[in-house]
């Protein structure tokens, strides 16, 4: 049964800026139904999947995914007539609350009624749909389903945190065979994702779209300095119920839509807020810090009352504060759970993905089954490499290698300070680069991880790194029991860098000792695999950074054109595009004079490690 999910509210960002007019560019994201998606699934498992912005070029768009959604019929080979249900990852029904004052009612009948997004829908595909096979599932539904079907678990308690659903910001499912049975939820004003996005705002990063920097920037700051102040924001109740009193501050329509309300006490009780691109200080470390350390140990407090109450021994974790890499290595290690599967697409990309699976096994019941790496998306022909690389220009040499002869090239530009990009296969659905569309450099540099931040990527200098390590050698270089090394596949979970390694890894280890690792396996990504393989005969540490194939203020790349335009004006020393390795000509290899193996340990102390909505 061909089931077509996506995810977005489109319209949600043009009535926002029509409300908040001008001045308030920041707010404009406060608001729901961005990261829009499509995925395509059926019995066999997930056919294609991806994300709008990859298409438009706009980083976390909630425009209705067109490009999306064709994309995902094409890969698959078949049309929209093909397509059996169509399903959406919201449900809002009729309800009082949406005339308790004049902006509720506008927001539910210009974008949240089903009929509007229908309406949409029906628009942009006119001709090859009929009303009967559109159907909304509920967005936290959708969330578990995302994690839930994928996870390979027979029984799981499935835990869903963002920002908002439709009335609710947390919820605790069971999950038993092929039934998925809410048993928990919790409101909107005790939400988790509202509370690290106002947070966000007040320490002047973007909100729904920054909280990733708050979370990077923690490890930084005291966690118990603002303890007090926190403690009376987010209150800790028995039986694993929890409020946070902080959220009530928005008194009036505006200041729900701006949460100037809160962030008015904010600044009362932690001082003026931090204007966007100002110094980073001390203070500003101490709250994200805090902040953390908060969200950690509400998720732990409902954690254990729920694998308390159902004697599940299995999690599985979606919604943006699933995206929150420390929190997930925190709850991994607390032992309270003896697997955590947490699925790529967290976020609301995510949700299209499991708007489809519900649907479908509402229709299908199955239990779940195990996915591997999510290479859902586009994947680029030998034809559009080649004509890419064309329109490459002077000052560029490229040459073709067969099999694995491309192996050792890499690693030897790598060794001696090079940047290297890749383009391979299929683009992973989700936040996070897996090695089909990363950035690889040498973890031994002390220098890198600024170079990296500073030059290439041009992003804060205190933003860490991922290394990526071969599924074999894991637990030597990380805090990783064996067995567990699969909750490491996705980039998702924080851990500790193993102390004789700290000192030698610099660009990966972050100020606490810490690193978000990716573990990668032969069968899934063999060339990846073998380019650490190569790295650890080379140098003795098979580990690589890996970060995504962008530039500031720029999604992912898609194509071979993206991928070769971005290398071309980019600062990076060679790009790998299917078997096609391509290099600069025009200067000296640009990292020459980064390549320190065996830095001064005392630089490692900066480097970095570690997205909450």
């Amino acid at each position: 049964m061909l089931t077509l999910g996506f995810s977005g509210l489109d319209r949600s960002m043009a009535l926002k800026r029509a409300i908040l007019g001008d001045g308030w560019h920041r707010e404009q994201r406060i608001v729901q139904g961005l990261d829009s998606a499509a995925a395509l699934v059926d019995e066999t498992g997930v056919l294609a999947a991806a994300a709008q912005e990859r298409y438009d070029g706009v980083k976390g768009t909630g425009h209705f995914p067109k490009d999306a959604i064709d994309a995902c019929l094409r890969i698959a080979g078949v049309s929209m007539r093909d397509v059996d249900m169509v399903a959406h990852g919201f449900r809002y029904e009729p309800s009082p609350v949406w005339r308790l004052d004049h902006l509720s009612t506008r927001w539910y009948e210009q974008v949240y009624a089903q009929e509007v997004q229908r309406e949409i829908f029906r628009a942009h595909y006119p001709a090859d749909l009929a009303d009967p096979r559109i159907v909304h599932v509920r967005h936290h539904e959708a969330h578990a389903a995302s994690s839930y079907y994928l996870s390979g678990f027979d029984e799981a308690l499935v835990v869903v945190a963002d920002g908002m659903g439709e009335q609710e910001s947390l919820s605790v499912f069971e999950g038993r065979g092929a039934a998925l049975r809410r048993c928990a939820t919790f409101p909107i004003m005790s939400s988790l994702g509202i509370l690290y996005s106002v947070f966000t705002h007040y320490l002047g990063f973007q909100a729904g779209m920054d909280e990733y920097k708050v979370m990077g920037l923690a490890p930084y700051g005291d966690r118990d300095r603002h303890r007090a102040a926190l403690d009376e924001f987010v209150q800790l109740k028995p039986d694993g119920d929890f409020a946070i009193p902080l959220l009530s501050a928005n008194k009036s329509p505006l200041e729900r839509e701006t949460h100037q309300g809160v962030l008015r006490l904010l600044e009362e009780r932690l001082g003026p807020a931090r204007e966007p691109d100002s110094d980073l200080t001390s203070h500003h470390m101490d709250v994200a810090a805090a902040l953390q350390a908060t969200l950690e140990r509400t998720l732990l407090h409902v954690l254990g009352e729920h694998r308390r109450r159902t004697g599940l021994r299995r999690l599985c974790m979606a919604g943006g504060v699933a995206l929150n890499c420390t929190a997930n290595g925190v709850v991994l290690r607390s032992g309270l759970f003896d697997e955590v599967f947490i699925q790529p697409a967290a976020g609301d990309d995510g949700s299209a993905l499991g708007a489809a699976l519900y649907a479908l096994r509402q229709e299908r019941p199955a239990p779940p089954t195990s996915m591997r790496m999510p290479y859902w998306g586009d994947g680029p022909t030998d034809a559009e490499v080649d004509a890419a690389l064309r329109d490459l220009g002077p000052g560029f040499e490229s040459s073709r290698y067969a099999g694995e002869q491309l192996i050792p090239e890499v690693i030897g530009l790598i060794e001696r300070g090079a940047t290297v990009a890749l383009c391979q296969g299929r683009m992973e659905f989700g936040p996070r680069a897996l090695g089909n569309r990363s950035i690889l450099a040498d973890p031994r540099s002390p220098t890198m991880r600024a170079h990296l931040n500073t030059v290439v990527k041009q992003r804060e200098e205190f933003r860490p790194f991922a290394p990526a390590v071969p599924v074999e050698d894991a637990a030597t270089y990380f805090d990783i029991a064996p067995g567990t090394e699969s909750a490491y596949r996705h980039m998702l979970t924080v851990t500790g860098v193993r102390p004789p390694f700290q000192d030698r890894l610099p660009a990966v280890t972050h100020v606490d000792g810490s690193a978000r690792v990716q573990v990668v396996e032969r069968d899934s990504a063999p060339l990846f695999w073998g380019l650490l393989r190569e790295m650890g005969h080379r140098t003795g540490l098979p580990v690589l950074v890996n970060t995504s194939f962008n530039l500031r203020g720029q999604p992912i790349v898609r194509t071979a054109v993206d991928a070769v335009a971005t290398f071309a004006r980019s600062t990076l020393d060679a790009l790998v595009i299917g078997d096609v390795l391509v290099r600069r000509v025009d200067v000296g290899l640009a990292g020459t004079e980064r390549a320190e193996p065996d830095g001064d340990s005392g630089v490692a102390a900066g480097a970095g490690s570690g997205r909450t909505q």
